[in-house]
């Protein structure tokens, strides 16, 4: 069941917004409560790149009015969302995590946060990303211990909502940047199906693997949000399939596989065995789970994986010439070592390189595909991360158990269900193409969440 460490506790939005259409509270009393909390804990949390608490303000005003009259837009009507510093907003500078780029305006709003102003959502800040959203880390520190990272590159999106500040922020994902702060902060984190969540106005980093996710306090106000940001439209992608306002209906699974993979050499003793209780603990409650010593398909699945995940990070190289190679030219050291040294790689990389990396990408969604539908399962288990968050700041933690699901394209949930250490860490629970919904409804029996 869901038990991490406690966070100042947050009242979930569908609620709040029961007393809203009541009229028994407005968008406005609990912005003013949202903005105490947020500014009561920033200057040791440091989650936001950029504030405007007189924006929120007259934005929870509008909702409030349209509470009054009848005609909320949604039921995100006046719920505050964190908006990662990666994603273009019309009101607010977007500085990517860059010197260079601080102060920036675009002027326009990404396709994701056009789509929640329209459903009355109120972006409320731009929260820290790392540079680029895959350089070195910004000042963020974890929602639950000072001393340990937050995780990146969403590090402000998981840290507010760990924290008990938002209900609800966007993050985005290309290697682990989604699950692995949600892990670390003990929220719920999402990432779909590729495309499946329109990334136009997000900085892009890399065609095949970048997503748009989120992190929330509830699997109601995560899907309800996916769900608005989906209806405007993914070009060239299939639309989310079961986009609803509310999270689909808890489904029990009846088997789940098991994922070991190479991650496991990362996972401390004492860890093991506390991911090794809540497979159990599942198991108790009559889910069948099988792994590699049940099945020669899910034995051949993982040695496929471990072979050729880490060309993940060499098509993202090739992906991320452009615009990158230009920025270098143009701001030279203003770019962290990071992004000089993945440029460099990916200078290295022919044409026909990356188009073998693309077909054993292909060659890894058929296997995980096919192992799913042989074994007759309902969805993948595996950690979320190598374990809880990581002393330190430098570091925002292994990608190993992350970089799979990214390379594969397909959805996948981090889960606040163990604590480790006496911080949280993450379930990934992960399926293969289009089943966002049905594992948002698999994650809600998991966690025996029900509706607020």
């Amino acid at each position: 069941m869901y038990a991490p460490p406690p966070a100042p506790p947050l009242t979930p939005f569908a609620t709040l917004r029961r007393a809203y259409l009541s009229g028994a509270r407005t968008p406005r009393q609990d912005m003013e409560a949202t903005i105490e909390r947020v500014l009561a804990r920033e200057p040791s949390l440091q989650a936001f790149a950029f504030l405007d608490v007189e924006a929120c303000r007259r934005a929870a005003d509008a909702s409030t009015e349209r509470y009054r009259a009848g005609r909320p837009l949604s039921v995100l009507d006046g719920c505050p969302v964190g908006i990662k510093d990666i994603i273009e907003t019309r009101d607010m500078p977007t500085g990517c995590g860059n010197a260079a780029f601080a102060g920036r305006m675009s002027g326009r709003d990404a396709a994701c946060v056009t789509a929640l102003r329209e459903a009355g959502a109120i972006p409320f800040g731009k929260t820290v990303t790392t540079e680029f959203a895959i350089g070195g880390p910004g000042p963020t520190v974890n929602a639950h211990d000072a001393a340990r990272t937050p995780g990146g590159s969403s590090s402000g999106s998981g840290a507010v909502v760990g924290a008990g500040l938002l209900p609800l922020a966007l993050g985005t994902q290309t290697q682990g940047s989604v699950l692995r702060p949600a892990s670390y902060n003990g929220c719920f984190g999402y990432k779909g199906t590729l495309g499946a969540l329109p990334t136009g106005g997000v900085h892009p980093l890399s065609v095949t693997h970048d997503h748009l996710g989120l992190m929330a306090n509830s699997l109601d106000e995560l899907w309800a949000a996916a769900s608005a940001i989906a209806a405007i439209g993914s070009p060239g992608h299939p639309r989310l399939a079961g986009a609803a306002e509310g999270a689909p209906a808890a489904a029990k699974p009846r088997r789940l596989i098991r994922l070991t993979l190479k991650g496991w050499d990362e996972v401390a003793g004492a860890h093991r065995e506390i991911f090794e209780a809540q497979c159990r603990a599942l198991a108790a409650r009559g889910v069948e789970i099988v792994d590699r010593e049940d099945s020669e398909d899910v034995r051949a699945l993982e040695s496929w994986l471990d072979a050729h995940v880490d060309g993940s990070l060499d098509m993202v190289t090739y992906d991320m010439r452009f615009p990158y190679r230009d920025y270098i030219e143009q701001y030279g050291e203003a770019i962290g070592p990071r992004i000089h040294a993945l440029i460099a790689r990916g200078r290295e990389m022919t044409a026909l390189d990356y188009e073998e990396l693309r077909l054993k990408q292909d060659i890894a969604r058929r296997l995980t595909t096919r192992a799913l539908t042989a074994l007759d399962a309902d969805a993948y288990v595996l950690p979320a991360a190598s374990g809880p968050a990581p002393q330190g700041h430098e570091f925002t933690g292994s990608r190993t158990y992350l970089a799979y699901w990214s390379w594969l394209g397909f959805p996948a949930f981090s889960l606040p269900l163990m604590v480790a250490d006496g911080m949280p860490w993450g379930l990934q629970l992960a399926g293969t193409a289009q089943m966002d919904a049905r594992l948002c409804a698999l994650a809600r029996w998991i966690c025996g969440e029900v509706p607020a």
